[in-house]
């Protein structure tokens, strides 16, 4: 049975996801059946989790066998409710326009409103600092139209223009259109942005294009390099610690440290390739990647801008989940390849307990293991380690701010407002654990990282408003969990009652 305290944080856990539930449907009863829809999805999604740990909680645990049932099944029923709201959502666009043609039916005889004209503009003391040139902007204007977005008001932005109004349509259709339009009239000179208003109301920001992201500058790649360099020398230190020795007192065994070191830097390319792979099927700019140094276990990981402008938040969202779900499968096919031909008089010699810095390796070697855990030291394979070395590493870049992976795969499904609430809340946590746990350095280092280097959200991408599909949306939060599951130790508790550990 639990102990009171994981009993606790147990039922604590399920209140709270019985909470938001809760509050998920009151805001979604008000939208009808669309809301209904969604909020099904939710339910769906956090069903294996609440099952999972209400069993626990009984004293009833499920292996990973169950756990991975219950996880697909739940994608499964959440795909299909994906399609149930796609075509609810499509009966309410054909409603939607059906009454925007009887209602342009109906002020055939009327002038219909026109966004202000050029001289309205001077004669408004507001509008004469209007960046963008009168003659653009009366040009600008023609984009708009009924069938798309109707602006009433412009305001200034930087060197560009605010457009408020009413969208009309889907978005990606209505962005798709404008954008034409707009390239048809000054070819590449402006950009196009239909976001979201703090109001919570579509508009169109117009740019020049001299606002596109900037390339890597000679500095820069001249830095990256360093950080290359650095990134060997410590990768090659982190292999030889692993092998119990120290490489800079005894740099004459170098070549010992060098396997371990090319499966770590097999992970991190790969990771990379991930990224760019996709990049180039939307035609995206990357930067070279700067890689991360750390004396722990090598390196973690690389910093990636783009230097293009992202067409929309599924683009978003594949390159930025591309990345770690290469280095992921990767890392655990080394792992669980390891674990299977790990056997009595394997190279490394490991300590039991060390399975238990993770829920999801620790159960992976008590599945495959076994009985052998029971002891106090096992015998495993080298490619465990970097295997493991691996899942951590993309692990942590999976933590949902800022810039990073995971704070860009939020950004995709979810939207800015989500992805700004949970970089909020990933620094909260990180500060707490290196509050509490002093002897581990690497959550206080991820935290300092991202609140000066990763902290801000992505540009807006052209067209922010058109979500991913729910395919993406359930891979997405299926990396997630599995960030949470490689990153957060087994309990004590729970560890003796598997079996994990003398």
């Amino acid at each position: 049975m639990l102990n009171g305290s994981e009993s606790i944080v147990t039922f604590i856990i399920v209140a709270a996801a019985i909470a938001i539930l809760t509050l998920g449907y009151n805001r979604a009863k008000g939208y009808g059946r669309l809301g209904i829809l969604a909020w099904l999805q939710s339910i769906v999604l956090m069903s294996p989790w609440l099952l999972f740990f209400g069993l626990f909680a009984v004293g009833i645990y499920l292996n990973l066998v169950g756990i991975l049932f219950l996880l697909i099944a739940s994608i499964a029923v959440y795909i299909w409710l994906g399609r149930q709201l796609r075509a609810a959502g499509q009966e309410a666009i054909l409603q939607q326009k059906a009454a925007e043609r009887i209602e342009k039916e109906a002020e055939t005889t009327e002038e219909p409103a026109q966004p202000p004209t050029t001289s309205e503009l001077d004669n408004n003391p507001s509008q004469e600092i209007l960046p963008i040139p009168d003659e653009d902007l009366a040009q600008l204007k023609a984009i708009f139209g009924i069938d798309t977005f109707f602006a009433t008001e412009t305001i200034p932005y930087q060197d560009g223009a605010i457009f408020k109004g009413n969208l009309r349509g889907e978005p990606d259709i209505a962005h798709s259109k404008m954008n034409q339009k707009l390239e048809g009239i000054f070819q590449d000179k402006y950009r196009l942005f239909l976001v979201e208003s703090p109001e919570e109301k579509p508009v169109v920001v117009i740019l020049p294009k001299t606002n596109d992201p900037d390339t890597t500058t000679l500095a820069q790649k001249n830095l990256a390099l360093v950080l290359f360099v650095g990134t060997i020398l410590t990768s090659l230190e982190a292999a030889s610690l692993l092998q119990g020795f120290d490489l800079f007192s005894d740099f004459g065994r170098y070549s010992e440290a060098i396997p371990l070191s090319l499966g770590l830097w097999a992970v991190l390319i790969a990771h990379e390739i991930g990224h760019r792979v996709v990049a180039n099927r939307y035609n995206i700019r990357l930067s070279i990647p700067f890689f991360l140094p750390t004396w722990q276990i090598g390196s973690f990981g690389a910093i990636t801008r783009f230097e293009s402008l992202l067409p929309n938040r599924t683009a978003l969202f594949d390159i930025s989940f591309a990345g770690p779900a290469t280095a992921g499968i990767i890392s655990l096919v080394l792992l669980v390849s390891g674990l299977t031909l790990s056997h009595p008089g394997s190279l490394f010699q490991l300590p039991t307990e060390f399975f238990r810095g993770s829920i999801l390796v620790g159960t992976l070697a008590k599945v495959i293991l076994g009985s052998s855990l029971e002891a106090a030291v096992v015998d495993i394979n080298p490619l465990v380690v970097v295997g493991w070395l691996g899942l951590v590493i993309t692990a942590l870049n999976l933590l949902p701010a800022g810039k990073l992976d995971g704070g860009r795969i939020v950004h995709g499904i979810y939207g800015r407002k989500t992805a700004r609430r949970t970089t909020v809340a990933t620094l909260i946590i990180l500060g707490l654990i290196a509050l509490f746990n002093p002897s581990n350095p690497i959550p206080l280092y991820w935290a300092v990282l991202i609140l000066f280097l990763q902290r801000d959200l992505e540009r807006p991408v052209k067209n922010e408003l058109t979500e991913p599909d729910d395919t993406r949306a359930a891979w997405g939060l299926l990396a997630l969990f599995l960030m949470l599951a490689t990153l957060i130790p087994l309990s004590s508790g729970l560890a003796s009652r598997i079996g994990l550990g003398g």
